[in-house]
């Protein structure tokens, strides 16, 4: 084998050059200076003056491309709660903190932007037309004619629906009197197209659906009690005379129907009932309206009647699904209400709209982003993953949003069905009521979710001390706040109740138990109607108003607020004790300042250039060589490769030397690359004037309020000092004394024990001589207890004055640390 294939390229006139690492012999990469001026760009032309190392570098592996590419795959679901030694690198927890709060915030600005274009404020006015022209078109006639929404008897009932709402649904003529053309039929107001035919549908409750009291049984002969689905009556009932209406008078289920179930201001109705559809024609209409009149189609049995129809604005893509409900209570009357649906079924059709569809598609990869995540914390933390409550909250949302995508799909397919029956089959009911009924509780849902998604976005500013006071003080008062909620409830459920058994035959505000509790609530707010409970009881209205609002209003509110206020005080004192995590100001003050730093050695870099071009030629010939080139900048601290890296880009004929013309381009590169740098040096500054000035006058009142608390003058510290240390020498004196009493009280109790012994053995000798009289007794007992005394009394004495030498020393050393 040739030795020349092992032999390693070399330098043109440098012998250094092959003795340095091959790590820095890499011509073609990066100067280890911070400059590009050292980085020869490929040239065709000048690959002769390259310097290739194959032995540089190991194998790429496949393996090692695997490696990569799965490190870079976990890097992107990589969290605070994930990483174990996040903490330990401060800069990349900061950068992974900072980059899990922009990827959220982009998130959240998608959904509001999804949730935004679903709706819109034509809506509102799309609705208020529509109520205005079905509800408050009065009857014409003389005197005080009723709208719908006073609809108390029959009478009204037909003359409001054979007067103002049919001819809100069936225009006849322009304002000019000019008659509609067939293509302008069947819409309201001109421009709301009216899809498919509405429709009228009865419930009825059978006779004898009430028990009637014995004693009027005789004179009270019917009874139709309230609705209820096993009282409901589905007997057909149609008149004897001929009537243009046949299918009105029978029933039909509400599978038939394809219906769903109702709810009233009174109860709940089924799906099904008696029919009757109204043909797109004024006078085919009213004709229709006034065969059931005639006929009484409605009548004691009935409960309820419903008028449905939708209509479709093109001109806004909006669809309104219009119930009108009149309800016939067993109590007699009528009871009207109404609902107006305005939804946006056809989601797709504008280029906001589309651009809407590109917001979703992105929010679903965002749900399917963060379904990793939480997948990887949960097998991470396994069951522990539950107990923190931003975890389940974020499982909410997840879950949340995978509802609506699933929802978006589904109404998407299901619209395009009802609308080619539609357009099949143009003279029948078009039923949009279960699409938009869902529709809006899709509305509702998403409007939930981003909710919780904006209060999601205190997880991620946790970091800042200040931006958890909301829920440290939350958290603290939570039991105080419990505990507060059961007495105030007692007290509040009590005042509900007695409002409602008191006032609720005469207010509307107390006419059942939760709208008595709400009212209540109201009250709280400063919105009652005082007047009402005094004309309805001129006694225990006033009664019960100004004790409700003294116990609950001045008391127990009060209570609750001093809890709140007390716990936010204790947190607000804890924090000044605390501090952040890490402050972004002081992130980007580093990263600031470690990019000026760059900036400033790179322009260093190129004034050492400069000079160089300056002063390097010695021997004043007008050209540069290499020799030269070299030892002036080696002087300067460069290695070889950056002197060789630098000359080569510039030596364009390759003869070692710099002529007039390249160093005339190679001062004129410096001096570009030089004033690029001092623009970026001065546009950084300029962006840190800013932020510090914001940063000032957003923590102006907290820092400067923490540095008054935390600061103390040098006097100060010396009067604190010199207190301290006499505390401690008046402990010491306290605590020797308080040990001198408890060693006499030792002593005390030893003498006791040792005097009860003695008795005991003089009265045991003295009772066990029964040959003694009682006198001769009596005489050795007092000798013994003399003689017991005399040896008793040295032995106090002793440990007395003991005791006393002790204490004498103790004070002296206390007074002298006290002097």
């Amino acid at each position: 084998m040739s030795t020349a294939n092992k032999t390693m390229p070399t330098s043109y006139s440098n012998p250094n050059f092959d003795e340095e690492p091959a790590g820095i012999k890499n011509s073609g990469g990066a100067s280890p200076m911070g400059s590009n001026i050292f980085i020869i760009k490929p040239d065709d032309k000048n690959k002769n003056r390259t310097h290739p190392e194959p032995y540089r570098h190991d194998p790429t592996t496949q393996k090692n491309i695997g490696r990569t590419i799965l490190r870079g795959i976990r890097s992107l679901w990589a969290t605070r709660q994930t990483e174990k030694d996040l903490r330990k690198n401060k800069d990349l927890y900061i950068k992974t903190t900072l980059r899990e709060l922009i990827l959220y915030l982009v998130f959240v600005t998608i959904l509001c932007i999804i949730t935004f274009g679903m709706t819109s404020t034509k809506t509102y006015y799309f609705t208020t037309v529509l109520r205005t022209v079905f509800t408050e078109r009065k009857v014409e006639g003389i005197g005080d004619q009723p709208a719908y929404d006073d609809i108390a008897n029959f009478d009204d009932f037909w003359n409001v629906m054979g007067g103002p709402v049919l001819s809100g649904l069936f225009d006849q003529k322009w304002y000019n009197g000019e008659n509609l053309t067939e293509d302008q039929y069947g819409y309201v107001l001109f421009e709301n197209k009216i899809l498919g035919l509405p429709r009228f549908r009865q419930l009825r409750v059978t006779n004898h659906s009430c028990t009637v009291h014995e004693k009027f049984q005789q004179s009270i002969r019917e009874c139709y009690g309230p609705y209820g689905t096993n009282k409901e009556n589905r007997s057909s009932y149609a008149p004897e005379n001929n009537t243009i209406t046949p299918n009105a008078w029978h029933y039909q289920t509400s599978k038939q129907l394809k219906g769903s179930s109702t709810s009233g201001l009174i109860s709940r109705y089924g799906g099904g009932g008696f029919v009757q559809d109204l043909t797109p024609n004024y006078n085919d209409a009213k004709a229709q309206l006034d065969d059931l009149n005639a006929n009484l189609w409605i009548d004691r049995g009935t409960r309820v009647v419903f008028l449905d129809f939708t209509v479709y604005n093109g001109n806004i893509n909006l669809f309104c699904q219009i119930k009108l409900t009149i309800e016939f209570p067993a109590s007699g009357g009528a009871v009207p209400s109404k609902s107006f649906s305005t939804v946006k079924l056809i989601r797709y059709v504008s280029s906001m709209d589309y651009f809407v569809l590109a917001c979703e598609i992105l929010f679903t990869m965002f749900t399917v982003y963060y379904t990793v995540e939480e997948v990887l914390e949960i097998r991470h933390f396994k069951f522990h993953y539950f107990k923190a409550i931003w975890n389940v909250l974020d499982i909410l949302i997840i879950l949340i949003s995978y509802i609506c995508i699933a929802f978006n799909v589904y109404r998407q397919i299901k619209v395009g069905q009802i609308l080619d029956e539609l357009l099949k089959n143009q003279n029948s009911f078009a039923d949009f009521e279960f699409l938009t009924y869902w529709q809006i509780q899709f509305n509702n849902i998403v409007a939930f979710a981003v909710f919780l998604a904006w209060i999601k976005i205190f997880k991620y500013v946790s970091f800042n001390k200040t931006m958890t006071q909301l829920s440290t003080t939350l958290s603290r008062c939570a039991k105080d706040v419990l505990g507060f909620s059961v007495m105030f409830m007692i007290v509040f459920l009590a005042y509900a109740q007695l409002g409602y058994l008191l006032f609720g035959t005469m207010i509307d505000d107390y006419k059942t138990f939760a709208i008595s509790i709400f009212t209540l609530f109201r009250i709280i707010l400063g919105d009652f109607d005082f007047n009402a409970i005094l004309t309805a009881h001129r006694i225990l209205g006033p009664i019960f108003f100004l004790t409700y609002v003294f116990f609950v209003f001045f008391v127990l509110l009060n209570m609750f607020l001093a809890i709140i206020n007390d716990t936010y005080s204790e947190v607000k004192s804890d924090m000044t004790t605390q501090k952040s995590e890490f402050e972004l100001s002081d992130y980007f003050k580093k990263s600031y300042e470690r990019m000026l730093d760059r900036l400033n050695v790179k322009r260093d870099r190129i004034i050492d250039i400069q000079n160089a071009l300056k002063s390097a030629d010695v021997n004043k010939d007008g050209v540069i060589e290499f020799d030269e080139w070299r030892r002036n900048l080696k002087a300067r601290g460069y290695t070889d490769v950056e002197i060789e890296n630098v000359f080569s880009r510039y030596d364009t004929d390759g003869d070692r030397v710099l002529r007039d013309n390249e160093q005339r381009r190679f001062k004129a590169d410096l001096a570009a690359q030089e004033n690029n740098l001092e623009m970026d040096i001065k546009d950084l500054n300029d962006s840190r004037v800013v932020q510090q000035s914001n940063a000032q006058v957003a923590a102006a009142n907290t820092d400067n309020e923490t540095d008054n608390v935390n600061r103390i003058t040098y006097d100060e510290f010396a009067v604190l000092v010199r207190r301290i240390d006499r505390m401690e020498s008046s402990i010491g004196s306290i605590v020797s004394k308080i040990e001198n009493v408890l060693t006499k009280l030792e002593l005390l109790e030893k003498g006791k024990m040792k005097r009860r012994e003695a008795l005991t053995r003089i009265l045991n000798n003295v009772s066990e001589d029964d040959k003694l009289s009682k006198e001769m007794k009596h005489e050795r007992l007092e000798k013994m207890i003399r003689d017991e005394l005399e040896e008793t009394n040295p032995a106090r004495q002793t440990s007395n004055q003991n005791v006393t030498q002790r204490t004498k020393t103790s004070s002296t050393h206390g007074s002298g640390h006290i002097q």
